[in-house]
């Protein structure tokens, strides 16, 4: 039974699995650390070494595989997919080979691409996402995930900037892509994820009937290129974050062995947006870099009550969601639900409120754990179990980086007091840091200073060497989980006839933590108009010309835009007004 109808089903139904026995295999609460003794111990063994070559398809999932046959492995799946309508998929780590060899080799032979060529993927939730990603390690081919809210502008500047050959998609977006197609002279393949055939495109269940399951996995250095996330900055167009195949493949090692503590018995369910890095982070790498299940929902939207019905019906162990998530499930009565399964709670994305999590242990007795990174780095710090939480801050360094507060010219600062989170790249870049701002040089060598890489992110050590996030040191707002540009959402303002010019910031939200605000000064006609009608207007535009969970939930009309004398305008006043700070 396949989500879209398409997969082969003689190994959908390879695996045997009793929900019973595995709701009683994992009815221990395992509250103690499983893969170390405390936060000295992870600082202490984590010594990873960097084989010149190394291909996280062939020398992980294809070594669980190996151990599944050989019985040294529990029999969990790898992936274990649902949806509203209780359909169900579960692969072990073999079917995961079998169907992925299957599309390596069309992307190789019908789709003609060779290694490091790139491959834009736009797709939900459903399995063949995870099989695009394997088969693009297979192949050595870059992978370049989208998130399915893009819009067509949104799609033409990333396979413009990317020059990418191939895409992935479902019946959805296909038609945003043939309206772009034509601007775009690197794209040479076509595949649609369907029931359905679409004139100009592949069908992806026709492909993968049509080869052989037999594939060799390319030859991948450790420090070749592997993906690329598109990611918000300050200004201009989002960058291009490129990992490497050990910066992801062996970094996030660190995520799942020591943050998420992992295990071969546990079933993870982390709830990311597919089009983002924290879907590579705990839905690919660090799971399955553990053996562990990787639990996917469909939900295309996140829906509080199927969250809460899903974690009491299947036994997952193990959770990671954003903090707007938590705040929202807590204003459920979480008491109607039994969680017998779950063990290990955590978020990450955005600083989550202390009453929320107060509120999560007393109705489940759980803690969560928070993690703090960014898509350039794998995990750069958080609170690991048998640490003590403090509440409002985001844990200790990662075993991962050195992670030092500094000032502007990258010189430490003493603790606590406020200044630039930042990891030391010198005498020695660690590996798990992002490569480079892939044909931007400029903003790469901007993210540096002195023997220190910045993240963009203000905050202050304190005594115990726990960390605390201040804010941003620039303009890019968090809004439950996504990264949104101002520059972005300045641009799709502008092209309405009604902004004469605005400035987007941040502006808190009680269950969203942030949300994307505009001032917008209008041009002399439309300063008559209906402000309520012209808010409505303005959101309804900016949905249509950006990704729409950019658009400005709130707007407020002003005469002018507090600048500069040389004319920049000052975001930073009116996001000092929005929160309250002098």
């Amino acid at each position: 039974m396949g989500t879209l109808g398409i997969l082969p089903s003689k190994c959908q139904t390879m695996l045997s699995f009793s929900r019973l026995a595995t709701c009683q295999f994992y009815r221990h609460k395992a509250t103690l650390p499983q893969n170390f003794t405390d936060y000295e111990s992870i600082k202490q063994n984590y010594n990873p070494q960097i084989p010149k070559y190394f291909n996280f398809a062939k020398d992980v999932l294809d070594v669980w595989a190996e151990r599944e046959k050989s019985g040294e492995k529990p029999t969990n799946p790898a992936l274990w997919w649902v949806n509203d309508r209780r359909e169900e998929i579960r692969w072990s780590f073999e079917e995961l080979g079998f169907h992925s060899r299957r599309l390596a080799n069309v992307l190789s032979g019908p789709c003609d691409l060779t290694k490091e060529d790139r491959v834009f993927l736009i797709l939900p939730r459903v399995p063949e996402w995870w099989l695009v990603n394997v088969a693009c390690l297979r192949t050595g081919t870059v992978l370049l995930p989208g998130t399915a809210q893009l819009t067509a502008r949104d799609i033409l500047h990333r396979l413009q900037s990317s020059r990418a050959r191939c895409v992935v998609t479902d019946e959805s977006l296909a038609p945003l892509l043939d309206s772009v197609a034509p601007q775009c002279p690197s794209l040479q393949a076509r595949i649609l994820v369907s029931h359905r055939r679409r004139e100009g495109w592949m069908n992806f269940g026709d492909l993968l009937s049509n080869v052989s399951s037999d594939h060799v996995c390319v030859e991948t250095g450790s420090e070749d290129p592997m993906t690329i996330f598109f990611t918000s900055g300050t200004t201009g167009s989002p960058k291009m974050t490129q990992h490497s195949h050990s910066s992801y493949g062996l970094g996030l090692t660190v995520n799942g062995k020591y943050w998420l503590d992992l295990t071969e018995k546990d079933i993870l369910w982390n709830t990311s947006d597919t089009g983002w890095a924290k879907s590579a982070w705990s839905s690919v790498y660090a799971p399955w870099t553990q053996g562990s299940c990787v639990f996917v929902h469909h939900m295309p939207r996140f829906d509080s009550s199927t969250v809460l019905q899903t974690l009491s019906n299947y036994p997952i162990s193990t959770f990671c969601t954003a903090p707007t998530a938590y705040r929202m499930l807590v204003q459920h009565d979480i008491s109607r639900y039994s969680f017998q399964a779950l063990q290990h709670c955590l978020c990450a994305g955005e600083p989550i409120n202390p009453e929320v999590m107060v509120k999560w242990k007393e109705a489940t007795g759980l803690d969560i754990y928070e993690g703090y990174g960014q898509t350039e780095t794998v995990l750069i710090a958080g609170t690991f179990k048998g640490m003590k939480i403090k509440p409002g801050s985001f844990g200790k360094a990662s075993p991962a980086y050195d992670v030092q507060v500094v000032d502007e010219a990258g010189e430490v600062l003493p603790k606590g007091e406020e200044g630039n989170l930042g990891i030391r790249v010198k005498p020695h870049k660690p590996f798990s840091l992002f490569t480079e701002y892939t044909g931007d040089p400029e903003h790469t060598a901007e993210c540096y200073r002195g023997d220190f890489y910045l993240t963009g992110d203000r905050g202050f050590m304190d005594e115990d060497g726990y960390l605390w996030f201040v804010g941003r040191a620039d303009d890019v707002i968090l809004s439950a989980g996504y990264r949104i540009g101002p520059f972005e959402v300045e641009n799709a303002l502008i092209e309405h006839k009604a902004v004469a010019e605005s400035a987007v910031v941040s502006s808190p939200h009680p269950i969203r933590g942030e949300v994307v605000k505009a001032f917008v000064v209008l041009t002399e006609e439309y300063k008559s108009h209906d402000p309520d009608q012209l808010v409505t207007e303005l959101q309804a535009h900016v949905k249509k010309v950006t990704a729409p969970y950019k658009y400005p939930r709130k707007v407020e009309f002003v005469e002018q835009l507090p600048k500069t004398v040389s004319g920049k305008i000052r975001r930073v006043e009116l996001r000092n007004r929005e929160w309250g700070r002098s």
